[in-house]
């Protein structure tokens, strides 16, 4: 690999963001230099004796995005003109534009004697500003542009249309007008973390050997997009690992067959126009890399030189896994822009934890609640009877970095009220128990304690040695209300009518005491069919998200309200172990759209025969303001919620998704959904 690759091959991975540093940034001075001359030729340009025509100058290319590198790079200042009004213009009168500006610039004495040293060429009709101090140089294209977005922050829905319409008049190439969105690029990059401009410059660093050694033609913009995409699905911090962004980074191009990749910040589905554009993006061969500025622009097309990109790529990711150390988990393509026939294998392929992590898991917990059924309370009353496993885990429909919890139920707690001093007892005892666990066993996974002091919470995560996986578990003390309950069997309803008058008599929140019922919530999502459990996974998905997407507008239901929406779903409008996995999706989806109708429950372990209380009160339940999904292990536990939770901004993107190739057959026409009612009641 020459000198350039041995150096970087030099570097362990924890020295890398030092190696940027030291050898990627330009230095301080330099930059100044830069800026300072740079600063001064948009003034010239802006000075309305010698440039009548000019109305703005944007700064372009990777000196506008503040990603220029140490030694050569480039950039560019788009020159907006008054006299283009249409984007058109920018076509036809592109050559005169640039003799003018070249005569004019040649002429000006401000040219003179500037922090960096300046020259102006002119070759075959490709005007640029060649700027150079002792140890940067820095090669700016000039580009006259019609001023799209005017006076106005964003572009209107008006400036796409009309994209559109001139890339078609003019039979002009896609994304060919996108330098007319110049500032939208530089406000795109402004507000990232500098870190993340760090991590932009290493991935064009290792880019830019390949590029010279096989006349790549990819453009760098498509690896500075792809980074920013790794780091907000993955990180989002503004101080991160950057070995792991970068493993992160050479994974995605390692699957350049699946990538697709685009912002939704400048324009969306909403517009039909814009739709159709976007739609046909996503339809079309991966690689996928949207400009988040031009939809018309994919950025991803170069010459092939993927499949040699990929393979730069593994030999690079054998290099930092030398030293493991984790990636983030960061999808090579989102849900929406995944064709019906792919999502079974999407499932299994970036929704899923990895098999053996799931055996090491199971693994550990047995041993830690064996553990903690031999040691704690050695020396008191208190007695372990059991622990059950609750949570994603135990359910079968764990996404990768899942949660889970373990519900310990002692002979100390005898009621559902049980005093809060008696909990934190407990909590201290299994905490200490916890420690010497950590010391005394040798586990597969890597075995964490939280470090939060809170008397009543404890916390533990296991984590692979070797993937980016990882489980975080809650340890919650509980009153065993259900006793020693055969498997397969109901509970007695006199348990119910006991719960139900606590409730109704003390003022407790619906569902508070659910934790008391959690072999009953996991045995009733375990014994679901395995494709079931698969959708469940899709929907979990597609609900973390909306979470993401949302969050700060308002409270969503809980995450178990859509499994159980998802398994109803498929018992009205299913009920086969195989089905069409888009039409499943379709139907949660459409049900979500339907909340203030829905009013589900099941009777798998209550119903309105056994106990007139119980019969009363879900007679009750059934009269509560919708959407009333009653947990199928506890009737208190209505986790439809009525007006509790904020529905209308699920139903809302559920709205939006019903155009996503999810939903498309391969000829585009939609996918039918299960017909499947609102209501059981």
């Amino acid at each position: 690999m020459g000198n350039w690759g041995s150096h970087l091959y030099e570097q362990p991975p924890q020295k890398l963001g030092e190696f940027v540093q030291n050898n990627l940034r330009p230095s301080e001075d330099s930059q100044k230099q830069i800026d300072q001359t740079v600063d001064t030729i948009c003034e010239v340009l802006q000075d309305a004796e010698q440039f009548p025509l000019v109305t703005s100058v944007a700064k372009g290319g990777s000196y506008g995005r503040k990603t220029v590198l140490r030694g050569n790079s480039d950039g560019s200042l788009v020159i907006f003109i008054g006299d283009l009004e249409k984007f058109q213009d920018q076509k036809k009168n592109q050559y005169e534009l640039l003799s003018k500006i070249w005569a004019q610039l040649k002429l000006c004495q401000l040219m003179r004697n500037l922090e960096a040293k300046v020259e102006v060429q002119n070759f075959r009709g490709e005007l640029t500003i060649q700027l150079s101090t002792k140890q940067q140089s820095l090669t700016l294209k000039i580009l006259p542009a019609f001023d799209a977005l005017g006076l106005s922050e964003k572009p209107g829905l008006w400036t796409y249309r009309e994209l559109k319409r001139y890339l078609d008049k003019v039979k002009a190439s896609p994304g060919e007008f996108s330098v007319c969105f110049t500032e939208l690029q530089e406000r795109f990059f402004d507000n990232r973390p500098s870190k993340l401009k760090d991590l932009i410059l290493l991935v064009k660093y290792w880019y830019q050997q390949f590029k010279e050694k096989d006349s790549f033609r990819l453009p760098v913009y498509a690896l500075e997009l792809l980074t920013v995409y790794a780091w907000e699905q993955g990180c989002g911090a503004e101080d991160f690992d950057i070995a792991q962004g970068l493993r992160t980074v050479l994974g995605l191009i390692r699957k350049p067959e699946q990538l697709c990749v685009y912002w939704t910040i400048n324009y969306n589905f909403a517009d039909e126009t814009v739709r159709r554009i976007l739609l046909g993006q996503l339809r079309s061969p991966r690689p996928v890399i949207l400009d988040p500025t031009d939809p018309t622009n994919n950025v991803s097309q170069g010459d092939n030189c993927w499949q040699l990109l990929k393979e730069e790529a593994r030999v690079w990711l054998s290099f930092l896994n030398e030293s493991p150390g984790p990636s983030w988990n960061v999808l090579p393509a989102p849900l929406y822009s995944t064709p019906s026939h792919d999502l079974d294998k999407f499932i299994k392929d970036f929704l899923q934890p990895d098999k053996t992590f799931l055996d090491q898991i199971k693994k550990a917990v047995d041993a830690i609640c064996e553990f903690l059924k031999e040691n704690c309370f050695r020396h008191s009353a208190t007695k372990i009877q059991k622990i059950v496993e609750g949570g994603s885990t135990a359910k079968g429909t764990a996404l990768k970095n899942s949660d889970a919890y373990l519900v310990v139920f002692t002979d100390s707690l005898k009621s559902y009220t049980s005093p809060k001093n008696k909990t934190c007892t407990i909590i201290k005892e299994i905490h200490k128990q916890l420690e010497a666990c950590q010391q005394a066993q040798d586990f597969e996974v890597t075995f964490e304690i939280s470090k939060w002091k809170a008397p009543e919470v404890l916390r533990f995560s296991l984590k692979s040695k070797v993937l980016s996986e990882s489980v975080d578990f809650d340890v919650l003390p509980a009153f065993n209300a259900l006793g020693e309950l055969k498997s397969g069997s109901a509970p007695s309803p006199k348990i119910y009518a006991e719960l139900i008058s606590l409730y109704e008599s003390s003022g407790a929140l619906g569902g508070e005491f659910s934790t008391c019922f959690t072999k009953l919530q996991c045995n009733f999502v375990r014994s679901q069919p395995s494709k079931l459990k698969d959708l469940i996974c899709l929907v979990k998905h597609w609900y973390k998200w909306c979470e993401r997407k949302l969050k700060h507008k308002g409270s969503l239901p809980p995450k178990y309200a859509l499994e159980l929406l998802t398994i109803y779903a498929w018992e009205k409008g299913s009920g086969a172990p195989n089905f069409d996995m888009a039409e499943g999706f379709q139907t949660v989806l459409k049900l979500v759209t339907e909340y203030q109708h829905l009013c589900i429950f099941w009777k798998v372990n209550y119903n309105f025969d056994h106990d007139e209380t119980v019969r009363n009160f879900l007679l009750a339940q059934m009269q509560r303001t919708r959407p009333v999904i009653l947990d199928p292990a506890d009737p208190t536990g209505d986790v439809g919620g009525g007006n509790r939770w904020c529905w209308h901004l699920l139903a809302k993107e559920a709205t939006e998704w019903m155009s996503s190739l999810c939903f498309q057959d391969g000829r585009g026409y939609p996918i039918p959904s299960w017909a499947v009612p609102a209501s059981v009641f």
